[in-house]
């Protein structure tokens, strides 16, 4: 996910209109920036922004903000943001470990995790996105059924999450290990990674859960 240092993309990132430079301040008052009181849906890991900008496309009703840690990356999703004209979508420059001093309870109704690292090594299984450890920051943001969606191709870290999800006692709403070869695909959108394993023939595993 992370892209070669682009100069001067922390700047840019700072000074643009898209960007909420001061997320904390908006702790249980997000829906001030958005217009009228629309759901408001989270990307952790938004990478260069082309789920995020095609479902808030899709979705006016829906508010939407993506959180990306790396400028380079997220500098590219803003590249992106700037080609449509929408009121529904913001970004900020984040360590998603932090998540809870931005969000508020219950101001959450969805987020999204989309393949992310699966850092590989056991010692570093706590910085999964989908953690026991990182669920329960989600738990204490999301509205009482709110849901996380996670979409991968790495098996290991699917069959890991499930494990995850099950122990910290979420709960299964959808499942599948090829979701491109599954009723769940009419609703998919594809980020620019899912684009490229389905072109090479890789199944892509997806399971949405609840709290």
């Amino acid at each position: 996910m992370r892209l070669r240092n682009i100069k001067g993309a922390r700047e840019a990132i700072a000074n643009d209109k898209y960007v909420i430079n001061e997320p904390e301040k908006l702790k249980g008052n997000w829906k001030s920036l958005f217009e009228g009181d629309n759901p408001i849906h989270l990307e952790i890991g938004s990478g260069k922004g082309q789920f995020l900008t095609n479902i808030a496309s899709l979705n006016p009703n829906i508010n939407y903000i993506g959180i990306e840690k790396y400028s380079s990356v997220l500098y590219r999703a803003l590249e992106k943001r700037r080609e449509v004209e929408l009121s529904n979508l913001y970004f900020i420059r984040y360590d998603a470990q932090y998540i809870t001093s931005v969000f508020a309870e219950n101001e959450i109704s969805r987020i999204y995790l989309n393949f992310s690292d699966p850092w590989p090594k056991d010692r570093h299984a706590k910085r999964r996105l989908t953690s026991r450890q990182f669920l329960a920051k989600y738990e204490q943001c999301l509205k009482k059924g709110g849901q996380v969606i996670f979409k991968t191709d790495n098996l290991m870290l699917f069959d890991f999450s499930l494990e995850e999800a099950e122990a910290a006692g979420w709960k299964i709403e959808s499942i599948t290990y090829d979701l491109h070869n599954s009723e769940f695909v009419k609703d998919n959108i594809m980020t620019e990674y899912e684009e490229r394993f389905v072109s090479e023939g890789k199944p892509i595993h997806m399971m949405k859960i609840y709290k």
